[in-house]
């Protein structure tokens, strides 16, 4: 629970939108509207190529229109979640979605400091 809530405060503060009902929402899997105007497959493409890091995409009428970004065994660590947030950030950024820089590290970051027991 505690990296997934933190993929989502990043998330939301790139100014993303998330897919369904957050009352719903499964701790480990976030569903992520792709903004208008982007190629999820290439953003997909490019953190895989240039990051190693792999999200995934959505099947049937979804297809193309929501990534499924996963804080599921190895990459439920706050360093995995970090490392997602930042490469979304930087390949969006270079698609020309333009997001606030840093804020959505600074916002995982920030709920890890408040909600992690050290």
């Amino acid at each position: 629970k505690l990296h997934g809530d933190a993929l989502l405060k990043g998330i939301q503060a790139m100014g993303l939108e998330t897919f369904g009902d957050l009352r719903h929402k499964m701790n480990n899997v976030l569903g992520v509207v792709i903004p208008n105007g982007v190629n999820g497959d290439q953003v997909r493409k490019l953190m895989l190529e240039d990051f190693g890091i792999e999200i995934g995409t959505s099947f049937g009428p979804l297809h193309g229109k929501v990534w499924r970004i996963g804080t599921m065994g190895y990459n439920a660590r706050k360093d995995c979640v970090m490392q997602t947030l930042s490469a979304l950030e930087a390949v969006l950024n270079y698609l020309k979605f333009t997001t606030t820089q840093g804020a959505a590290m600074q916002a995982a970051w920030d709920h890890y400091r408040t909600e992690a027991t050290l």
